[in-house]
């Protein structure tokens, strides 16, 4: 967001727009908060896992929701806006995350997944857990992006619609992509 700081983004984003009366706030500002509140959590998470950090998240969670204010305001297509969101979103975060030059699955150079360590394992529990999340950590490394991005996406609860519009690309592809990855997943998992 050239020359706008984050203040100010959240600023622009919570002044309700009047509605053509004048008195509340328009059609647009309460679709957006709206959406803001039930998609701001699963969004960042998203774009954590595309390798950005907390803050890199939160400004462009800011950016895609400033962006669909925008959008709604001009009075665009609102067609599965949920889809728009996590695509604009995915595609600000593949910017983002060239122009500082992070891995996907960091975070602040940890992986994602170690930041969640369960303490009420016993130790051999802990060390099978880890075990177990090693394996699922380097088949998850090792698809493709764009599988990566599927499964991401779906486990973020997006429906195979929504993820197709989100990566723009055909509803078989994503269903032989979630096909293909689970399958790597649960052959991992049985090993």
């Amino acid at each position: 967001m050239p020359g706008l700081t984050r203040e100010l983004a959240g600023w622009l984003l919570y002044q309700p727009a009047r509605d053509e009366s004048g008195r509340g706030p328009s059609a647009a500002a309460v679709e957006v908060s709206r959406l803001f509140d039930e998609l701001r959590a699963p969004l960042l998470r998203y774009l954590m896992s595309l390798g950005l950090t907390v803050p890199d998240g939160e400004d462009i969670v800011q950016e895609v929701f400033l962006a669909l204010f925008r959008h709604l305001r001009r009075e665009k297509p609102r067609d599965n806006l949920r889809a728009w969101i996590f695509r604009v979103g995915h595609n600000l975060a593949l910017k983002r995350r060239r122009q500082n030059g992070r891995s996907p699955g960091t975070l602040n150079g940890v992986p994602v997944e170690a930041l969640s360590a369960d303490l009420a394992l016993n130790p051999e529990e802990h060390a099978e857990r880890n075990r177990r999340q090693a394996r699922l950590r380097a088949v998850v490394q090792a698809l493709p992006d764009r599988d990566r991005c599927c499964l991401y996406l779906r486990a973020e609860g997006l429906r195979y619609r929504e993820i197709a519009e989100a990566l723009e690309m055909s509803l078989g592809a994503v269903s032989i992509s979630l096909t293909r990855s689970l399958a790597r997943l649960s052959r991992s998992v049985g090993e």
